[in-house]
């Protein structure tokens, strides 16, 4: 198919900060209309939502999508549990993982893709507080490193 269109609706950049994201998966994700809708005004908050898998179905739990305006009497709860559509092999695998491993599923983005709205779940680890702030000093120093070599190369012209 060319030209597989993408568009992101909304990023949880503070899962990145917190996690250490060892792998990433697509799910499809249950809607109601009004809430697609609502996503494709781009209302949509993931900072602390999670994933969870009850009765061998996954779930976003906690993620906020704002009621749509024109909606009325078919917006749902914001804060609603959405299921999410994987393979159930793949979520048995998933939950395994988080079980015997100590990890957590968490929604990094949710975009549309072909028209239909898609969840990119992390298998993810915590960081440590001192991980955090190795991760910012790296940050600063490869700021750093920058600003010298395009300082270095204005002398030099």
């Amino acid at each position: 198919m060319p030209g597989r269109a993408e568009k992101t609706i909304a990023q949880n950049k503070k899962a990145y900060h917190d996690y250490f994201v060892l792998e990433t998966y697509e799910a499809g994700i249950e809607l109601a209309g009004t809430e697609v809708k609502s996503l494709r005004a781009g209302n949509v908050n993931l900072k602390d939502s999670f994933c969870a898998v009850k009765n061998g179905e996954m779930f976003v739990i906690a993620m906020h999508i704002s009621p749509y305006e024109k909606g009325n009497i078919f917006n749902r709860d914001p804060f609603r549990a959405r299921r999410l559509l994987m393979h159930k092999s793949e979520i048995l695998k998933l939950y395994m993982k988080t079980r015997q491993d100590g990890l957590t599923l968490v929604p990094l983005r949710l975009y549309f893709k072909n028209g239909r709205v898609k969840a990119e779940i992390g298998l993810c680890r915590g960081k440590k507080l001192y991980d955090k702030r190795e991760a910012m000093a790296q940050r600063d120093e490869k700021r750093e490193n920058e600003r010298y070599v395009k300082s270095a190369s204005r002398l030099g012209d």
